[in-house]
């Protein structure tokens, strides 16, 4: 029975976290590496834990008092929990247990001082900061007080903070385990952490180190700055040496103790550069044991570094596989999709089969390699213009890595760039809007085709019509007159701002001019929400009724039966239906065939329909559009009034200006069709896979329809072909999504793993403004509303919406918002666009602008010049 209680580091390993969590675990896998030093040391298992807790009644009583209490009382949850804790601490441990620990004690010395530490399971690990306060006690001696701590460490799983969390997420207290690791005390001439990454830029090659005098606990604690050393190629290439006028020691009678150091040591450094290179070899050592960067912590006792402790690193984005030790530069795509969440392997894959150049793959996320253009001198420079206009933040990243010496290989000769089509320009297109209504004409019908042909096939036959179409979709998206149709577009609106502001000092005149202008697909889709709530606002039944759908937070499609029932419910029903049979295959994060679309779940267009009828009155969709047009022929006059009033050139100016507004109005609403058109083929997938789906689980082949969402296509085919699937696989897949979840891309990643992070600082924003990008020209004040899920958003009319990113899917939330802050964007990206047509104030590229704005604040957005201020 010894053995389900106690076990000792040697016995120990990473098949164990289940028994005895992640610290008990790597501490036994760090005792088996060679040339480390690991103080020895046991854990006690989480059976020990739970059997404590089934055989005390006192505590199961407080357990169940604790599954009735409403998370958000906090006064109950407060008292409650403490009652638990207190109930824990105050048991009498079994003798046989006791007997155990105190048996591991002699083995190790019972005269000795101990470490007694929480180590949390692998149940608990995705939730570590809320499954315990991870507890630590130092310098515990005697066995009584050994077991006197352990039952501290158990009590630490029920915080006011993670009762809290545990309550509000459904998890059952009683299911919550805690193994507990007492380890041998070293006494330290210094301490510290060593991160075998860089913290900061997560540079794989960079190593940092954290230290100060005595125990590391001075560090931890915030008590003392401790000394900071760089270390690249086993050299330490900074190093800033703080002064620690406070160390923690161990106290004679147990347990710690804050002292004074000597003055003339307050400004010595903790280790020397040698020690400090000695310790970072011996991190890379533990890092390549575990397969990844690590967080450890270490003493020094004389010259021999003691390791107490190593963790995974997990706020680190992975880096793409490359199979070769060169360097590589990329660029996220999600980041020019304005799409940054992570994606599953079937929308990776599908995504990946529709674009045209290789991608990688990272954390969920896909990314370009510009490392062979960046090296072509005119590759380069049409890839640093280009970067320019779109996201100047990812312009500026590429260059702080085209700065540095030796990343890159050396510049090609001129003629053998890679990297850009050869040939002669395309011929430019004609302004006619004829040939827009031809392209559009054109995927209506592919698209119409696709839809006829896909419905009744199935097995691999489908997955292969699937591939044949995608080539269809290329054919059509990557068309040269569609794209010629686009640049036209994108050039005339560059030239109106350029020449404008060189002219008559105006700034982003193209904003004004691209008011309404026809075509536009996205713009369209959310004037069409507000046609939806014309029909529905004179039935007072259905309204009240919509209204109790957005706050019971229903899913599904299930109200839309409903609605029939009810006075105007046919009526509304089917201009709901009518809305979701031209725009129902959009989504949040669309480019992701695996995204649940509005005609999957239309109950997430509510929010917004119900925004539409109290913010707006009948008629307002088309009044919006013929306004915008109003303003935007204003503006034309305006400007070619002004240009010809310049003088004797001022005619010639005019009529250049002139013809430039006609092409932009022209080809400007184009833009966002082939995306329309991507996403509405991408739907026809998805339906049909799913279906596929369906006879996978009745064949038993599959556990859950969304198992294939886990899959790439390729793996998937093969699953409908042999009828079998890698149940693991898939289970780990998940596993992995949701860790991907947490992690921030960035827009541009290194193969050395940093992260290249660069703000913009433009010299008139005032001080304490946020700054980004300005894209959409004008400024206003209102109260911020901070949405992360659309499907939340409540917004009244003079909002502004604060976001992370806004694809197509948002533009119902354009409608009532008066200006727009997100956290990633650029120029052209959808978010910019709409903002312009719509004439909302927009500001992009706003560094965390969901977390430095509070929901309800003041605000006051600058869309010409690129700032917001928080007023209040």
């Amino acid at each position: 029975m010894e053995l389900a209680y106690v076990l000792g580091f040697e016995h120990v390993g990473s098949t164990n976290v289940g028994d005895v969590g992640g610290k008990g675990a790597n501490l036994g896998e760090l005792s088996r590496i060679d040339g480390v030093r690991v103080p020895g040391g046991f854990c006690v298992t989480v059976d020990a834990f739970q059997r404590v807790v089934a055989e005390a009644p006192s505590v199961g009583v407080r357990l169940d008092r604790l599954a009735r209490v409403d998370p958000d009382d906090g006064a109950a949850v407060r008292d409650l929990s403490a009652d638990v804790r207190r109930a824990i601490e105050e048991l009498v441990m079994p003798g046989d247990l006791a007997a155990a620990v105190g048996r591991a004690l002699d083995r190790l010395g019972e005269r000795g001082a101990y470490a007694v530490r929480s180590s949390a399971t692998a149940e608990d690990l995705p939730t570590a900061s809320f499954a315990g306060q991870q507890d630590s006690y130092l310098n515990v001696m005697g066995p009584d007080a050994v077991l006197d701590h352990v039952r501290r460490c158990w009590a630490s799983l029920f915080t006011e903070r993670a009762v809290a969390y545990r309550s509000r997420n459904g998890f059952d207290h009683r299911k919550v385990r805690m193994a507990v690791v007492v380890q041998r005390m070293v006494f330290p001439d210094a301490a510290g952490v060593l991160f075998t990454a860089d913290p900061v830029t997560s540079n794989r090659k960079v190593a940092t180190v954290e230290a100060g005098f005595g125990l590391g606990e001075a560090l931890v604690s915030g008590l003392v700055a401790g000394d900071v050393y760089t270390v690249r190629d086993d050299r330490v290439v900074a190093s800033a040496v703080a002064g620690k006028a406070r160390s923690v020691q161990a106290a004679p009678g147990g347990g710690t103790e804050d002292v004074p150091v000597e003055s003339r040591r307050q400004g010595q450094a903790a280790l020397t550069d040698a020690q400090v290179v000695h310790l970072v070899r011996l991190g890379r050592t533990i890092e390549a044991h575990f397969g990844r960067p690590q967080d450890i912590e270490w003493c020094l006792v004389g010259d021999d570094f003691h390791i107490v402790q190593s963790r995974p690193i997990t706020t680190l984005f992975p880096i793409p596989e490359a199979g070769d030790r060169e360097n590589h530069v990329y660029l996220s795509v999600g980041h020019q999709q304005m799409m940054t969440d992570a994606m599953k392997p079937l929308g990776l894959s599908v995504w990946q089969l529709t674009t045209p150049r290789p991608m990688h793959e990272a954390g969920g996320r896909l990314f370009v390699d510009v490392a062979p253009i960046l090296a072509a001198p005119a590759a380069r420079a049409n890839l640093l213009e280009t970067a320019e206009k779109a996201d100047p933040l990812m312009r500026d990243a590429l260059q702080v890595v085209l700065d540095r010496p030796d990343f890159l290989p050396p510049v090609l000769e001129e003629g053998t760039e890679t990297g850009r089509p050869g040939g002669s320009p395309p011929v430019p297109i004609e302004t006619d809007p004829g040939v827009v209504t031809e392209l559009i004409r054109e995927s209506e019908e592919s698209v119409a085709a696709l839809r006829r042909d896909i419905e009744e096939l199935s097995g691999t036959e489908l997955l292969d019509f699937i591939l044949g179409d995608v080539t269809e979709l290329k054919r059509i998206l990557f068309a040269p007159r569609s794209h010629q149709a686009i640049m036209a577009g994108m050039e005339a609106a560059w030239w109106l701002n350029e020449r404008m502001e060189a002219w008559l000092g105006e700034k982003n005149a193209a904003d004004a001019l691209t008011l309404s202008v026809p075509h536009n697909v996205t713009s369209e889709m959310g004037l069409a929400l507000l046609d939806v709530a014309d029909a529905i606002r004179p039935h007072a039944d259905v309204v009240a009724f919509l209204q109790r759908v957005a706050d019971e937070g229903r899913d599904g499609d299930r109200f839309l039966d409903e609605l029939a029932d009810l006075p105007g419910g046919r009526e509304a029903r089917e201009a709901v239906q009518g809305y979701l049979d031209a725009y129902g295959m959009r989504c949040a994060g669309e480019i992701d065939i695996t995204r649940t679309r509005w005609s999957e779940q239309p109950a997430m267009l509510v929010p917004a329909l119900l925004g539409n009828i109290k913010n707006f009155g009948p008629g307002a969709g088309k009044q919006r559009f013929v306004e915008g047009c109003e303003e935007a022929q204003r503006k034309e006059e305006e400007l070619l009034a002004r240009l010809r009033a310049l003088g004797e050139d001022g005619e010639r100016k005019a009529a250049e200006t002139k013809r430039m507004i006609d092409r932009v109005r022209t080809f400007a609403g184009y833009r966002e069709y082939p995306k329309f058109g991507t996403v509405s083929r991408y739907f026809a997938y998805k339906q049909a896979l799913l279906r596929e789906a369906e006879r996978l689980v009745q064949s038993g082949v599959l556990r859950e329809k969304d198992d294939i969402f886990f899959l790439r296509f390729q793996e998937l085919r093969e699953v409908v072909r042999t009828g079998r699937a890698d149940a693991e696989l898939i289970a780990e897949r998940r596993r992995a999504f949701r860790s991907y979840e947490a992690l921030t891309p960035p827009r541009v990643l290194t193969s050395d793993g940093e992260a290249v992070n660069v703000r913009y600082r433009p010299d008139n924003a005032p001080p304490g403004a946020l700054v980004g990008l300005p894209v959409s020209a004008g400024t206003v004040e209102g109260r911020a509303r901070v949405v992360l899920d659309m499907a939340q958003a409540d917004l009244e009319a003079g909002d502004i919406l604060v976001t992370a990113y806004t694809d197509p899917s948002w533009t119902p939330l354009f409608v009532t918002a008066a200006g727009l802050v997100t956290e990633v964007g650029g120029l052209m990206t959808h978010g910019a666009v709409i903002a312009r047509e719509y004439g909302l104030p927009a500001v992009v590229g706003v560094d965390r602008a969901t977390r430095l704005i509070q929901d309800g604040q003041r605000i006051r957005v600058h869309g010409t010049n690129g700032y917001v201020q928080v007023l209040g």
